[in-house]
């Protein structure tokens, strides 16, 4: 009993030690970099279909011409990508990626029609079917966002080595 609790204690004090430096954080980073970089160079080299749903966009992003939308969307992507990669002004990119995550929930992936609940919690998938939503995807972006608005980078990001060097 007491080697395997020696174990236990080894196993927590090194998980301590990753949660310390962030390495939790910088898989959430290298994840989302992957996803939002992919997603805003299919863009880049894609044509604009924004017009086709632009009007199921919240305000203010409903009113906003279809070609600076596009193009925000693209490059936002393309560089909060890498700011979060490297942990470069973490906050504000993972913040600025959760906007663009909730307005492609409410101009894409939000179920067409819903009167329950129930019907909503059908659209909790990642494949689209007949009008019906498919919000799982950046929903759960959204919630891996969130630790990085809150925690930052961690230190292993740029913005720990600015902070320290230059704030210190």
């Amino acid at each position: 009993m007491d080697k395997l609790l020696g174990y236990y204690k080894r196993v927590v004090d090194w998980l301590e030690c990753a949660a310390i430096y962030g390495a939790g954080l910088l898989l959430i980073r290298i994840l989302m970099a992957y996803e939002f970089g992919k997603a805003g160079f299919g863009k880049l080299n894609g044509s604009n279909w924004f017009g086709n749903v632009q009007d199921n966009f919240i305000f203010p992003f409903n009113v906003i011409p279809v070609d600076v939308s596009w193009f925000l969307a693209t490059w936002f992507e393309i560089l909060g990508a890498f700011g979060i990669l490297f942990g470069l002004f973490t906050r504000f990119w993972a913040f600025t990626l959760i906007v663009i995550s909730i307005v492609a929930i409410s101009g894409v992936h939000w179920p067409a029609e819903w009167s329950s609940l129930g019907e909503l919690w059908e659209s909790y998938r990642i494949t689209k079917q007949d009008g019906s939503g498919n919000f799982r995807v950046p929903l759960l972006f959204i919630a891996m966002l969130i630790p990085l608005v809150v925690h930052g980078a961690g230190r292993l990001g740029v913005d720990h080595y600015l902070a320290k060097r230059f704030f210190k």
